[in-house]
């Protein structure tokens, strides 16, 4: 969901995790779930017709459904998908609780393939139904090693409109948490398979401005490592231009001399997402505490925001690229104010019609016409921006956040801009929360255009940004936060960056005019965020300044533990050992190795990471071995394959590091956390003991044994010791590895949380008895009550 802000106590913002009015939301009573504010201003805009208003205020009441999407490459959430939907719905059919029965889950209708699910039960129907139990804990287990994402049915829509492809060059521009990032993740690794995962030329980068959700947004994306992911810090209005070298070798006759000649380029994105901070009024329906504090106001304050964050990814598209704009909020100032706004700055874009996308998802179109008010007391009665200002005297109009962009363009303008493209989700609609998307692409550029035509063009954008909120007039310059001489830079590439439009560098060699580029300016004093911010206190300025993160730093091909691990692993002449960086202060020992592909490797090393505040980039694959046997050996170059990097590198494994398993052996290895080689049969116990201690890679065949089946080959890494072996996965993926094969969990883990929760109900039963047999000094009508209220406590504990 698009992160909810504005102002709250002591400069919260408010609708964060923080505030304090978030804290107990659950608390609200149906009867209390009323704002006579919200009911007039959005009457007010006729978002919906009158008969369907009542459904619709019901229906936000409603406590809203569990969600859920089976997450992974393409492969294996259909193996999934498949588990969820012939073994577990079949036993949740025909479930009665209390006297009634409950609806098992059921498959969303408009996602691709099936692979979302929803249902709609209640707490105490999860904790006591033994089916429901069940599969609750198969969701726990399935969400943590991310094969399974909890998430809002309307949250999964953007990146299906985007439709990523692997070669896309993607940006997200407000990431956290990351369930979204996932989901484009999963789109540019749609060539993977059950066991193995390609590398994708594309790229995705996905940024937050909160630097501690940052955190929470790589912990979401390290679920499906990518070689292909970056993960930044920065304000998203004015993210900076990232370069890199010129990959075009060959230019139009009539290319000018300077720009065939530049080494850099800007990078250009094919698709970017712009889930952006909201209100957050579409989520009433798990955010009841809304119906307490919601206020017109808040999105009025935060239009200005979004419009920046739009504008700055409009000019970081490609030509023929999309974008898709989305807020969880219902308010038309939000949205379709936004968007046209957007539109009437920046020439060049239009918003394309995807209604019939989703075969399956009910939705309604854009609005034309709103009325903005500009008090909290919902005062609509200003026809147009003019009217409002006419309105105020000369000291209330410097004051006034209001702005012409919060009114709605004429109704010759909004058929032009074909608002009614944008799509609208309404809770009353399919039982989701309230959601808006807006899908825009960049048209490709003109064959032929006179001096005249684009100068005239040029001034026409200049007098609509005007009209527009807008940044101060240095916007355009300002995510270059390294515009000053850097050390070793060369001087020539400075004086083209300052000089050259933003749209001039991508790949593309036809140069536009420079003035659209600064369309979205306006009075300085009107900006809402000048400035980055960070909880730390940094600015845009000095965004680098206190940039804590450990350093990139690739490894050459003939690095000792490189040499290492091609000669462990058995790796093949392929392997792109060049893509291999650390990430560690100089002369700290390497004890993790990452692989990113070629597009990350070039970003990294033409760009400042501190500049762009870079947290994460690829994804580890090997691991430097820590226990005493390595230490004994003194060997520093013995590193092993990580689960998370497994499936990354697995084709590159030779048969030097990989030994063939059955069923029974994956068996073992899960119930013992060191089980012994001898304990193992044949012929996998000769084949083990002869290798020499180290890491390696089992590939476990399909198999039957007892009721358990093992329907696809299963790919693990393993850590052999002088005479046992370590199946080397956290004892949580260990869990969830179990249940979905044998249907329980047979891990030494949940045999000791079984044991530890037998010895709390012994030791609680023999409390409560020796509770129920003391003698009570005060009154034997009171010993003998309180026994019998003993001798119940038991019964009720056993």
């Amino acid at each position: 969901m698009a992160k909810k802000k504005g102002k709250g106590p002591k400069g919260q913002k408010s609708g964060s995790r923080d505030d304090p009015a978030w804290a107990r939301t659950d608390v609200i009573e149906r009867e209390h779930m009323k704002n006579g504010r919200l009911e007039e201003y959005y009457k007010a805009q006729n978002i919906l017709p009158d008969d369907e208003w009542d459904a619709f205020l019901e229906t936000m009441k409603n406590p809203l459904p569990t969600t859920f999407r089976v997450a992974g490459s393409r492969q294996a959430a259909r193996l999934l998908n498949d588990t969820i939907k012939d073994v577990h719905v079949p036993h949740l059919g025909g479930v009665v609780f209390e006297g009634e029965a409950v609806s098992p889950p059921q498959q969303i209708p408009w996602y691709p393939e099936g692979l979302a699910w929803q249902f709609n039960v209640a707490k105490k129907v999860l904790r006591k139904s033994p089916e429901f139990k069940k599969f609750h804990n198969f969701l726990v287990f399935e969400t943590e090693v991310g094969n399974i994402s909890r998430q809002e049915a309307v949250s999964m829509l953007p990146p299906l409109f985007l439709e990523v492809e692997p070669h896309h060059r993607v940006m997200d521009m407000c990431a956290a948490p990351g369930s979204k990032t996932a989901q484009l993740l999963e789109a540019l690794h749609a060539h993977d398979t059950i066991t193995s995962s390609s590398i994708p030329s594309g790229l995705l980068i996905a940024n937050d401005s909160d630097y501690k959700r940052t955190h929470l947004l790589i912990h979401q994306s390290s679920r499906l490592p990518s070689p292909a992911l970056m993960v930044t810090n920065l304000d998203a209005s004015i993210f900076p231009a990232i370069k890199i070298p010129s990959e075009q070798t060959h230019f139009p006759a009539d290319t000018k001399a300077r720009v065939a000649a530049k080494r850099q380029y800007q990078l250009m994105f094919d698709r970017i997402l712009c889930d952006v901070p909201c209100s957050g009024d579409g989520t009433m329906r798990k955010n009841p505490g809304i119906w307490k504090h919601w206020s017109p106001m808040d999105g009025n304050g935060l239009h200005s925001l979004q419009l920046r964050i739009l504008q700055r990814a409009m000019r970081m598209l490609k030509k023929g690229g999309r974008i898709v704009y989305s807020t969880c909020s219902l308010n038309p100032v939000e949205n379709e104010a936004v968007v046209a706004a957007a539109l009437k700055s920046m020439p060049g874009f239009e918003l394309i019609d995807m209604h019939d996308h989703l075969p399956g998802l009910i939705h309604r179109p854009g609005l034309t016409s709103w009325k903005p008010t500009v008090s909290k007391e919902i005062n609509t009665t200003f026809a147009t921006y003019e009217d409002y200002i006419q309105s105020l005297d000369e000291a209330q109009r410097g004051s006034s956040k209001m702005l012409e962009s919060h009114w709605p363009p004429s109704a010759a303008e909004a058929e032009k801009l074909n608002l009614t493209r944008c799509i609208r989700i309404y809770p009353h609609l399919q039982d989701t929360g309230g959601f808006f998307i807006a899908i825009l692409q960049k048209k490709p550029p003109a064959k032929a255009a006179t001096a005249s035509g684009a100068s005239k063009d040029a001034s026409e954008s200049k007098r609509s940004a005007d009209a527009v909120e807008g940044l101060d007039k240095s916007d355009v310059k300002k995510p270059k936060l390294d515009s000053a001489a850097q050390p070793g830079r060369p001087e020539e590439s400075q004086d083209d960056e300052a000089d050259v439009p933003e749209e001039d560098l991508p790949e593309e060699t036809v140069e536009e005019p420079a003035s659209p580029m600064e369309v979205d300016q306006a009075k300085p004093e009107a900006s809402a965020e000048p400035k980055i911010r960070f909880k730390k206190g940094k600015t845009a300025e000095g965004a680098s300044a206190h940039f804590k993160e450990n350093p990139y730093t690739f490894i050459a091909p003939d690095d000792p533990i490189i040499k290492a691990c091609i000669e462990n692993f058995d790796l093949s002449a392929d392997f792109p050992a060049s893509n291999t960086l650390v990430r560690n202060p100089v002369g700290d020992t390497v004890r993790s190795l990452y692989m990113v592909n070629d597009i990350v490797k070039s970003i990294i090393q033409h760009n400042d990471f501190a500049r762009i505040r870079l947290m994460t980039a690829g994804t580890k694959v090997f691991g430097k071995q820590e226990g005493t046997e390595a230490k004994r050996q003194g060997n520093d170059t013995h590193f092993r394959v990580l689960a998370e990097g497994l499936p990354v590198v697995l084709p590159y494994i030779g048969s030097k590091a990989v030994v063939h398993a059955d069923f029974a052996a994956l068996k073992i290895l899960l119930e013992s956390y060191y089980p012994l080689t001898s304990g193992f049969a044949d012929p996998f116990r000769s084949m083990i003991e002869e290798k020499p201690n180290g890491s390696y890679v089992v590939r476990f065949q399909p198999g039957q044994l007892g009721h358990a089946t093992l329907a696809h080959e299963l790919v693990l890494p393993i850590w052999k010791s002088n005479v046992s072996l370590t199946l080397m996965l956290d004892k949580r993926a260990k869990s969830a590895l179990s249940l979905r094969i044998f249907g329980e969990d047979i891990t030494t883990m949940a045999r000791e949380a079984a044991a530890k929760k037998r010895q709390q109900n012994q030791a609680a039963a023999s409390d409560a008895a020796a509770a129920a047999s003391a003698p009570d000094a005060e009154t034997g009508k009171d010993e003998e009550a309180d026994g019998a209220d003993g001798q119940e406590d038991v019964v009720a504990e056993e």
